[in-house]
Order: structure tokens, then C-alpha cells, then sequence
């Protein structure tokens, strides 16, 4: 039987790539206590949980125990937002199902070095609008990344303005949502794996090429308003900056996504790691 993780990536892995056009995605909303918990019983995946703040009895801390182990967002808000959302009997909850399938990072990372690939991985710190998302994830199919890997609480929701500015890409890349970016980053150090911040805290230009990004990489990317965490930052084995000459201080993150992707991209060209298609 396929895997789900295999149905993920099979269009990078092998079999047959799908459209490069974005497909229309329905994604379904779902109401009521027992509706939800029954759907991540039988493991449909959720992009998103809207709970009521005041919601108190055992089938709620039944949901948000299920919630923790699958890892699915819960936002606790007023009773006012549950009734924008649907006018139906939500009883205090209502959540979204997930546009893709997520994939395992453990099991990328595995199949990557088993295959004698040198993995390019982007890791996105609070990348929060999904616009930015989705031509984050064009520009990380074009060139050449092997998955994107998110957090769980604190990004953008893949939703149908995503898939759509992805141009179809977040059916082609696997995408990882990880609970613990810091414990992340940590896994992918101990296997092996670089980890390249991109920011403007640095002295070290991208151009300069101080930093080998052919081996095992991964590039983190921050958020629109304040960057890469600091915690992130110092666990980065390497720093850099994307040189300006204008006075504007900075790019629009999908831009400079698209710029260190390339550098990557053409390093590795350069080693003959990868080959560009006929």
C-alpha cells in the first residue's frame, strides 16, 4: 500500500510530475465537538482548530488532547468568531482540513541520504502571509528544494490563495509541519545537515561565497516583521546577508528566499550535483 509520505512526494522522487497548474482545492470546513475529533480519529488531517475560549467539559479536553498529538493548531477565541465563520451549531468549535498532506521530515531526510542526495531543505520561521507563502513555494520548487518545513503554530495556512500563488508547487514539494523548530534544527544538525540563516545580521555577503551550500543544507528564512528568531539564529552554523545597493533596508521575503535558492541552486550546478532538465 503507498504511504501517505509517498503520495506526497512522488512527483519529485520519480513518478510522474503533476500539473504545474494550481487545482482547484475544496477545502471543507467542519463543525462541532464530536465532528472534529472524529475526523482526526480517522486521521484526516486539519489545517486549523477554532475552539471557544469558555469551552469547558470532557469532549473538549478530549479534542485538544487529540489536537496535541496531531500535532494541529488550536486557536481559543471568542464565541463572536465562531459565528463569523458559520452560522450553523458549531458548539464551540469549528476547524478547516488541510489543502496538502504533510509529510514526515524524518522520513525525507532518510530517503535523501539513502538515495546519495545531498538535501536542500528551507526552513520558514512565521512566514505569516500566505501570498508570500505560496511564492516561497514556487521558488522553492524551481529550484531545486527537496521539502519546506514549517511550524506548527505561527504561519501562514496553506490555504486556497497559497495553492494558488504556489502555481501548483505545494503539490510538488513536501511540505513539514514540526511542532518544535528548535528541536528540528537540532535533528538536522545532528544528521548532518548545515544550517544557513539568510539575514540582514551579518557582515558575511552572499556573494562572497564563504559558505559551501552543495553539501546537506538547510536555509531558514524569518518572518515579514522581525526576521529569524534569535534562538534560531545562534543554533545557524553559518550567516548571510543579501547585499543592497538601494535604500530600501530590505527584500520581501519571497524575494530573498528567491535569491539564496538560486545561489544554492547554482553552486550546485557549478559541483555538478544536480543537472538542469533537457
Amino acid at each position: 500500500m503507498e504511504s501517505r509520505y509517498n503520495r506526497n512526494i512522488n512527483s519529485r522522487y520519480g513518478s510522474p510530475r503533476a500539473p504545474r497548474e494550481a487545482r482547484e482545492e475544496k477545502i471543507e470546513m467542519l463543525f462541532g465537538l464530536r465532528p472534529i475529533i472524529e475526523a482526526m480519529l480517522a486521521g484526516k488531517g486539519l489545517e486549523k482548530i477554532f475552539l471557544q475560549k469558555t469551552a469547558k467539559n470532557p469532549t473538549v479536553d478530549e479534542l485538544l488532547e487529540l489536537a496535541k498529538r496531531s500535532d494541529v493548531p488550536v486557536s481559543m477565541v471568542p464565541i463572536e468568531k465562531l459565528n463569523k465563520l458559520t452560522r450553523k451549531n458549531h458548539q464551540g468549535a469549528v476547524a478547516y482540513s488541510s489543502a496538502i498532506t504533510y509529510a514526515p521530515l524524518q522520513e525525507i531526510v532518510t530517503s535523501l541520504f539513502e538515495k546519495g542526495k545531498n538535501p536542500l531543505l528551507l526552513i520558514l520561521d512565521r512566514i505569516t502571509d500566505v501570498r508570500n507563502f505560496g511564492s516561497i513555494a514556487r521558488n522553492a520548487e524551481c529550484l531545486g528544494v527537496d521539502a519546506i518545513v514549517i511550524p506548527s503554530r505561527g504561519g501562514a495556512q496553506i490555504n486556497a490563495d497559497a495553492l494558488k500563488t504556489s502555481a501548483g508547487a505545494l503539490h510538488l514539494v513536501p511540505v513539514c509541519r514540526e511542532p518544535n523548530l528548535k528541536e528540528t534544527i537540532e535533528y538536522l544538525q545532528n544528521s548532518g545537515i548545515q544550517i544557513v540563516a539568510c539575514t540582514e545580521k551579518t557582515d558575511d555577503n552572499l556573494t562572497d561565497d564563504k559558505v559551501d551550500m552543495v553539501g546537506p543544507t538547510a536555509i531558514i528564512m524569518g518572518s515579514e516583521e522581525d526576521g529569524i528568531s534569535p534562538e534560531y539564529l545562534k543554533k545557524a552554523d553559518a550567516r548571510l546577508r543579501i547585499p543592497l545597493l538601494g535604500q530600501i533596508g530590505s527584500l520581501n521575503v519571497s524575494v530573498a528566499t528567491g535569491i539564496i535558492l538560486y545561489e544554492a541552486m547554482s553552486q550546485r550546478l557549478k559541483a555538478g550535483d544536480v543537472a538542469l532538465k533537457a
